[in-house]
């Protein structure tokens, strides 16, 4: 059934996932990355708290932009909600340094420059950009519950008004 799905989602969006793409019901991967400030960041450090994990491929690049600040603008109603907010991407401790200050983004961005954890999540894949084809992290965002399983997946997702989208379905999930 997997396989199946995987094949409805590269077909419908033009991108190929990883076939190791987590799926809804799974417990978040167990991950250690550093953030904007070089302090290191734990999956565990989420135990207990709905969160929001979403890949982006690069600051500074237009749609990860209109999606840093969207969820930078919503950022106070995630946290009243209960919900913390982290962005990973490829890109280092510096570049994202550089884009939390000139974005004023107060939540952690995580810098997964060896791809594993964009790996393990299986959003690192081949991507196709103006007839050309590459390695990269394809956009998707997780919706996790306070146990760390994921409840929800957004396998392709549109930068503008995704912010708003995620904290809707995070407070119309029933029991989460």
């Amino acid at each position: 059934m997997k396989h199946k799905t995987l094949e409805i989602v590269n077909f419908l969006f033009n991108t190929k996932f990883n076939d190791n793409m987590l799926e809804v019901g799974v417990k978040v991967p167990k991950f250690e990355l550093e953030d904007a400030n070089g302090n290191k960041i734990k999956s565990s450090d989420f135990k207990g708290k709905k969160h929001v994990i979403y890949f982006y491929p690069k600051d500074f690049t237009p749609g990860c932009t209109t999606e840093a600040d969207e969820f930078s603008k919503d950022y106070k109603k995630f946290k009243k909600a209960g919900i913390e907010v982290i962005g990973i991407s490829p890109d280092d401790v510096t570049s994202h340094k550089k884009f939390c200050e000139k974005m004023k983004i107060e939540f952690p961005l995580l810098a997964d420059v060896e791809k594993e954890v964009s790996k393990s999540f299986g959003v690192w894949g081949l991507k196709k950009f103006m007839g050309r084809e590459y390695m990269g992290v394809n956009r998707a965002t997780f919706l996790v519950d306070e146990k760390g399983k994921i409840f929800k997946i957004y396998p392709k997702v549109k930068p503008a008004g995704h912010s708003k989208e995620v904290l809707d379905d995070f407070n119309n999930e029933k029991g989460v």
